[in-house]
């Protein structure tokens, strides 16, 4: 019992791997809408090399959760037929391809359309590796992750997060970016995110087995949600507020935004965590 970080490599890989796919793709929208701003262009692909830093990040976090480094391409073996190896792969695949198009770019050699048509694909491989990873908890053994909540948790995540890390890297990179349209998406998604806290509370609190109650397996679950919550709110609101006054978000309260929707939805993916259980000898609920 408790608040799941014991998991922290995972934590990291999916929080983080979630927010840099939500940001590329918010990112990736405004690269294309500068195509006459050439200048501008390269001001954005400069910036986003924070966000494969993160991605790298990502990936490291991964690999510490296999043990031994020096296997982890062991975790490829089974592709097509392992949610885990699908996972792993789509990951590759979306940092590969999506990497490659910023080291092209980053020379301002890309041609425009090959360019569009490279980070489109980029953006739809990371849409993919997010559904890769809901496959992997989707366990019927496991009553507590075995629910549309799971596929929801991470794609909100990327919603939530994504945008006000796309907001950072376009003020970075010195490109207007009102935002409204994404703003109002992660504030709809935060609103979704706490109608799925609290749906997923009764459910959980349905499930048992003949030895283990669901709902003991995170006692502080509604505390530390209210917590998640807050941070949600707090972060968001470092963007939104300043748009509200219709003034441009500093590059600190960015910042400080992102940190907290990303602090947020790391205690959120704890939780999601510490609600392993298996089946046992019976399940009802």
């Amino acid at each position: 019992m408790g608040n799941g970080w014991h998991e922290w490599p995972l934590v990291l890989f999916t929080v983080l791997g979630q927010c840099v796919v939500g940001g590329l793709v918010v990112v990736g929208l405004g690269w294309m809408a500068s195509q006459d701003d050439r200048p501008g262009q390269q001001r954005i692909v400069r910036s986003l090399f924070i966000l494969w830093l993160v991605m790298g990040i990502a990936f490291l976090a991964s690999i510490a959760h296999l043990g031994s480094p020096l296997r982890a391409f062991n975790s490829l073996n089974r592709v097509g037929e392992s949610a885990l190896s699908n996972e792993i792969a789509c990951g590759s695949l979306f940092f590969a391809v999506g990497g490659l198009w910023w080291l092209v770019a980053v020379t301002g050699k890309m041609p425009a359309r090959v360019g569009r048509i490279w980070l489109i694909f980029s953006m739809i491989l990371g849409i993919v590796f997010i559904w890769a990873m809901t496959r992997v908890y989707q366990i019927d053994t496991v009553p507590t992750w075995f629910t549309p909540y799971t596929t929801l948790g991470f794609f909100l995540t990327a919603l939530l997060s994504g945008p006000v890390f796309a907001a950072l890297l376009l003020r970075i990179a010195k490109i207007p970016f009102k935002g409204t349209l994404f703003a109002s998406l992660s504030v709809a998604a935060l609103l979704v995110s706490v109608a799925v806290i609290l749906l997923q509370s009764v459910h959980i609190g349905a499930v048992h087995s003949s030895v283990q109650q669901a709902s003991a397996l995170v006692p502080d679950y509604a505390l530390l949600q209210i917590w998640r919550v807050g941070l949600l709110c707090a972060g968001l609101g470092c963007w939104i507020c300043p748009l509200v006054r219709r003034q441009t978000p500093h590059t600190l309260g960015l910042l400080a935004g992102w940190l907290c929707v990303i602090a947020g939805e790391l205690l959120g993916r704890g939780i999601f965590y510490g609600l392993h259980m298996t089946v046992g000898m019976a399940v009802a609920g």
